[in-house]
């Protein structure tokens, strides 16, 4: 199930890919600041049943004149069918863009960034034609940005920390943080300092951190008060209660053993019209297919 904290871990880098060659200091590795990057489609499927898609996709061309694929996948806990994904990704968009592809792999719990960070060998023991190497961005990767000014230096790079570091005990002080910075840039950008509000808010998942950064949007960030400002925080909350239902039907189905595929799965989290996923909720309590909670049965 794809979950509104997982978006927010590969998404960060579609609103600014520059976040990328930052974010990787940590880890030791340096990049070219990015001075191009394409959104590229992130549908990986050919034409056979297996759907394989990378939660997002980027071209990047560095200040040094590098060009390659940046492929971005939030990973939620250890898999161990990944791997092989992985590879063939890498495999088929080098092939397909004659580029060099690079993986990102954020993670938003120490266990899970420890078991992404192995190199895998595909191919014999004695020579292995293939080595899975991702680069990983995890809590002991990423820095803790708790002080205003460091967040207002980079907003997005704030909001990357707060998604990966929400459950441990420095996610208060982060949220603090950057809700000063977010203040500061609404004098200025209101319709971005929204959006990282949004970003911050999904990144957060169902994690105490959340509920302590709806408390500081309440008592602190009052200042969003515009009629553009409320109508974006009634669209989030429409869309929230939607995405919160879609969730649960695919919940309910997963947990019942019906057969959700890929199509019918963005259907589902694509509707925004909470009277549909209410009788889709209520088809999903006893149906054997999806095509029951559709109605594409009757």
């Amino acid at each position: 199930m794809v979950s509104s904290s997982h978006e927010t871990l590969h998404r960060i880098f579609q609103e600014d890919p520059g976040l990328f060659v930052r974010a990787v200091k940590g880890v030791g590795v340096t990049f070219a600041d990015p001075v191009a990057a394409v959104p590229f489609p992130t549908d990986l499927t050919e034409n056979r049943p297996v759907e394989r898609r990378v939660d997002t996709l980027l071209r990047l061309e560095t200040g040094d004149g590098a060009r390659f694929l940046l492929a971005v996948e939030s990973q939620g806990k250890p898999d161990s069918d990944k791997p092989a994904s992985w590879a063939y990704y890498l495999s088929h968009l080098h092939a397909k863009y004659r580029l060099p592809p690079l993986l990102l792999v954020v993670c938003a719990d120490r266990r899970t960034a420890d078991w992404a960070s192995r190199h895998v060998d595909i191919g014999p023991v004695q020579w292995p034609s293939l080595t899975v190497r991702p680069l990983v961005l995890g809590p002991d990767s990423l820095p803790v940005i708790n002080s205003p000014d460091e967040a207002a230096r980079d907003i997005p790079l704030t909001v990357l920390s707060a998604a990966v570091h929400r459950r441990d005990p420095d996610a208060g002080a982060i949220l603090k943080a950057l809700a000063t910075a977010l203040k500061d840039l609404s004098a200025d950008d209101e319709s971005t300092a929204s959006k990282f509000i949004e970003l911050t808010e999904q990144g957060l998942g169902t994690t105490p951190a959340a509920n302590l950064w709806r408390q500081i949007m309440a008592a602190d960030l009052s200042f969003f008060q515009s009629q553009t400002a409320q109508n974006l925080r009634a669209e989030g909350r429409e869309e929230g209660r939607a995405v919160g239902r879609a969730e649960v039907v695919l919940l309910l189905l997963g947990d019942r053993g019906v057969e959700v595929s890929e199509e019918a799965r963005e259907r589902i989290l694509g509707c925004q019209d909470l009277e549909i996923l209410d009788v889709w909720l209520r088809r999903a309590t006893t149906a054997v297919s999806v095509a029951e909670v559709f109605g594409d049965a009757e």
